[in-house]
């Protein structure tokens, strides 16, 4: 079968949509839920295909050549996986090594990974679907500060008597699972002082005066990569909100970002003078009579 028809999608979908049919046919196949004959070879194929498709060089060698392009033989065993050691990888994983041994181990010689491997690292904590099946690893947790996961980072550290260079891909997010070459990395990211995150979409929450809300002007907001100026319209209202596309956090593995978003709130002084006070009495008579 086709792979875009074996994973419900077209040609032009998008890296989201090509995750979340996964996500679907992988749950409905699994042979720990669904005991239908054939369920293990149909899950297999749905892994298949979804690491063709996922994979930029792979899906273009598909799109030009089909299917035998990685069947034994074919044009994939020559050219698909060629020095790349990282091929077959599932989403959110990132294979490093520190040794000098094959880059390769672990894989399957057709360059893809166990497909019950797959589906353990897509689906992290899921029932502990795979895991009889899977390679174990032991597993160490990382905690990172919010800077760290959204920008990558690099950590030394001992793991059985050993120093690792430990590499965090940019816009990992807490509970992330990653996998290395002989062991899983479970990732804690600390919350940010006014930066709240929604998968790779960050918000914040911008205190504008009153005056400013009612007149317009141009007010400083802090980004991930900087600061940027936005002009602030007149007679905005507390809680309107702004979008920075572009201006989220990086998917990991690729160059496409989340957005950013920015939600106004009017800031009310507690305290007023007797000047303010008698000014905002006039300003309130003046908008009565202009209403």
């Amino acid at each position: 079968m086709d792979y875009y028809e074996l994973l419900g999608i077209s040609k032009g979908a998008s890296e989201a949509e090509l995750k979340a049919a996964y996500r679907k046919q992988a749950l409905k196949w699994h042979p720990d839920r669904n005991k239908e004959a054939g369920a293990t070879e149909k899950f297999k194929e749905i892994n298949h295909a979804y690491e063709v498709l996922n994979d930029p060089k792979k899906k273009s060698m598909y799109d030009q050549y089909g299917k035998d392009a990685f069947e034994k033989g074919g044009y994939g065993r020559t050219n698909a996986n060629q020095g790349n050691p990282n091929a077959g990888a599932g989403p959110f994983t990132y294979s490093y090594s520190t040794g000098g041994g094959n880059p390769f181990e672990g894989f399957d010689t057709s360059g893809f990974s166990d497909p019950f491997d797959i589906f353990e690292q897509f689906f992290s904590g899921f029932g502990g679907a795979g895991r009889t099946r899977a390679r174990r690893h032991e597993i160490y947790e990382l905690v990172l500060t919010f800077d760290e996961a959204v920008h990558g980072v690099e950590k030394q550290t001992v793991i059985k008597g050993k120093n690792k260079t430990i590499k965090i891909p940019a816009g990992v997010d807490d509970g992330m699972r990653i996998r290395f070459t002989d062991f899983d990395v479970q990732v804690r990211v600390q919350a940010h002082p006014y930066f709240r995150r929604d998968g790779q979409d960050v918000s914040l929450s911008k205190e504008i005066s009153y005056s400013v809300a009612a007149l317009g002007g141009v007010v400083e907001v802090p980004t991930l990569d900087g600061v940027v100026q936005l002009r602030i319209r007149p007679g905005t209202e507390s809680g309107t909100t702004v979008r920075l596309r572009g201006q989220g956090i990086v998917y990991p593995q690729t160059a496409r970002k989340g957005d950013q978003y920015v939600i106004y709130k009017i800031k009310v002084p507690g305290h007023l003078t007797s000047k303010a006070r008698r000014l905002l009495e006039e300003l309130e008579k003046e908008l009565k009579t202009t209403t």
